[in-house]
């Protein structure tokens, strides 16, 4: 079984599908993805991820306000409690620090991260952190606010290997999506080769970023599986090797999808 651990199905392009879900995730347990979390975003999206994960018994979701959705609306660490014990939420976030973006709300950025990793520091989920040109204060944070035994994923991750080794030492898992797979992306596939198996994640953070062969087209949780043949080909695995690999790393890090 492989495990799309970074998707958003409410947010997916169902045209080829004729608008169902239904089919997009029929297709990728076709191709043995055996597991789909669904993050949220936002406080507007919170009932939709929850809403899609009771509907399916192989879809499990998370809550929390990305970086560049901040301005959207905050939660405070009570309301954060108070939505991560909705049915089948298995994390908070994503959450994180994006400098590339949006420098404007830096401080902002910031006072959601530090709410996002006490909250789950206080009910015991581990933390999904989206992090672009944040490195230092991204690590910082984690460090004086997070909780190292839940721990969390830097998700789509895109830095630098002095960075992964960083959260790595913190207890954080590194999470590849198909960006690995881009032509341009050598510094990140050295990452990729350096990476413990047993804090390897994969995604696809669908519906963007699809990997080669379909890069530019919209992404779908099937292709999960371009990302787990391209890296095990890289590590000197087989397929099946690393599927069951990264499916034991994300049922450790997120118990409460077993």
């Amino acid at each position: 079984m492989l495990v799309d651990s970074h998707c958003h199905l409410d947010r997916l392009k169902l045209d080829k599908f004729d608008g169902d879900l239904d089919a997009v995730l029929e297709f990728a347990r076709s191709r043995g993805v055996g597991k789909f979390l669904c993050v949220g975003i936002s406080l507007d999206n919170a009932d939709a991820v929850v809403e899609i994960a009771a509907k399916y018994q192989d879809v499990v979701c998370s809550v929390g306000i990305h970086p560049l959705d901040v301005e959207s609306g905050l939660a405070g660490v009570d309301q954060l409690i108070e939505m991560a014990g909705r049915p089948k939420v298995v994390a908070l976030g994503e959450t994180g620090l994006d400098y590339y973006y949006s420098t404007e709300t830096k401080e902002t950025q910031q006072q959601s991260f530090i709410a996002h990793l006490q909250a789950a520091g206080q009910v015991g989920l581990p933390v999904i952190v989206h992090t672009r040109d944040a490195r230092e204060d991204t690590i910082q944070l984690i460090r004086e606010h997070g909780n190292l035994q839940t721990a969390g994923v830097l998700h789509c991750f895109t830095e630098s290997w002095e960075m992964a080794k960083a959260a790595l030492d913190l207890n954080y898992y590194v999470s590849l999506s198909g960006i690995v797979t881009f032509k341009n992306a050598e510094d990140l596939r050295d990452v990729a080769r350096k990476l413990p198996l047993d804090r390897l994640l994969v995604e696809t953070d669908s519906p963007y970023l699809a990997p080669i062969p379909y890069r530019g087209k919209p992404n779908i949780p099937a292709y999960v599986r371009e990302v787990a043949e391209f890296i095990a080909e890289l590590r000197g695995i087989s397929y099946g090797q690393l599927a069951e690999i990264t499916t034991e790393n994300f049922l450790r890090l997120f118990p409460r999808a077993a």
